[in-house]
């Protein structure tokens, strides 16, 4: 199975499954001299860590990283940094019932077809436990950003919850306490209520719901991308796209710019102190595949969360009609903790970007 690395010169390549010991993922590219330990790491690991709040699976991971390489005395020392975090709490028995049954909105037929076999515990690779050492991984690349003296700050928040959508006026004035101060990571209050009584709701039906996620990066250096196939905008969606449940991305405007005439999508160009912006942000932060300086700005559509307690109609691997009830504990909606795991991807693929243009110059 090919295809588990990402980057070029931030390279990360990742290893594990849903219920084998562990995940693992191999960093390539950090510096000598970075200061570095797990305490940096596990901030980020616990916003992504199951069980945190009612609106989550229940599956219960303390999600403590180890650093095997890479790291010594406090400083990374240049060669690849390897990072561990344990399974402790896989249940893999719940999935016995559903071994040779093709779940709806899963991997498991397209898995079983490339590859003749499939690990059925938990989806797997397929699985989103694997993201787990991505977040790890993020949070060395938001680490490399303060290491060059750049105060790169990226926020990831709810932006909605089936129909109900969030009023956000500015993103790029959204800082992460406004959005660790409710459990679905909404920094609209009073839409942030209606989300969590919806996907209760949704919980209790034994179905699950989807939304948009909004990502936002300031201060990002002016000139990251590289163009034509390697522009920042094209390595963001494949970065985002590789995350399991999202279905798609839109930057700036996004796709409201079908119905904008030119003289009103274009941004304006000024001068602002010793810097040249926008006044407006339409384009997201990136010109022709490359940031302008501007507040890069993301959505991630994610769909519905695919294990749901209801009974479904499937088939078995054999082809025979039959029924799946999924047991086993799941998020009933995804959103709260794809929101760590999304500012990694960004993290990362900035990461790259800028020790790719850090290269081009002292070539």
């Amino acid at each position: 199975m090919p295809g588990n690395s990402f980057g070029q010169l931030f390279k990360i390549t990742t290893a594990g499954e849903s219920h084998g010991a562990a995940n693992i993922v191999i960093i390539d590219g950090v510096p000598a001299g970075m200061p570095l330990d797990v305490s940096d790491l596990q901030t980020d690991l616990d916003r992504r860590r199951p069980g945190q709040s009612k609106l989550t699976t229940q599956r219960k991971e303390s999600d403590i990283p180890q650093i095997l390489s890479g790291v010594f005395e406090g400083k990374t020392t240049g060669v690849p940094i390897t990072i561990l975090v344990p399974n402790k709490d896989q249940h893999s028995k719940d999935y016995n019932n559903i071994k040779s049954v093709y779940r709806p909105g899963h991997a498991d037929f397209t898995y079983d077809k490339k590859y003749g076999r499939r690990d059925h515990r938990g989806g797997g690779r397929a699985s989103a436990r694997e993201t787990v050492v991505r977040v790890a991984a993020g949070a060395v690349a938001k680490k490399l950003f303060s290491f060059y003296g750049i105060k790169l700050r990226i926020t990831g928040y709810t932006k909605q919850v089936g129909d109900v959508i969030a009023n956000i006026p500015d993103p790029a004035l959204v800082i992460q306490s406004d959005v660790e101060k409710n459990d679905v990571r909404c920094p609209d209050h009073i839409a942030a209520q209606k989300m969590i009584k919806l996907i209760n709701q949704m919980r209790k039906e034994g179905d699950s719901i989807g939304g948009i996620a909004e990502i936002v990066a300031v201060n990002v250096p002016v000139g990251l991308g590289e163009p034509v196939f390697d522009k920042l905008k094209a390595d963001l969606g494949k970065a985002l796209l590789s995350l399991p449940a999202v279905l798609g991305i839109e930057f700036g405007l996004g796709f409201a710019a079908a119905n904008t005439p030119g003289s009103k999508a274009n941004d304006i160009f000024k001068k602002n102190g010793d810097k040249i912006i926008t006044t407006t942000n339409n384009h997201g932060g990136i010109l022709g595949g490359i940031s302008s300086g501007m507040p890069i700005i993301i959505r991630c559509v994610v769909k519905p969360t695919s294990s749901i307690s209801k009974k479904q109609v499937t088939v078995s691997s054999s082809g025979k009609k039959t029924e799946v009830e999924i047991k086993g504990r799941h998020d009933p909606c995804l959103l709260p903790r794809f929101i760590p795991i999304a500012e990694a991807m960004v993290a990362i693929t900035l990461a790259d970007h800028y020790l790719r243009m850090r290269n081009n110059k002292s070539s």
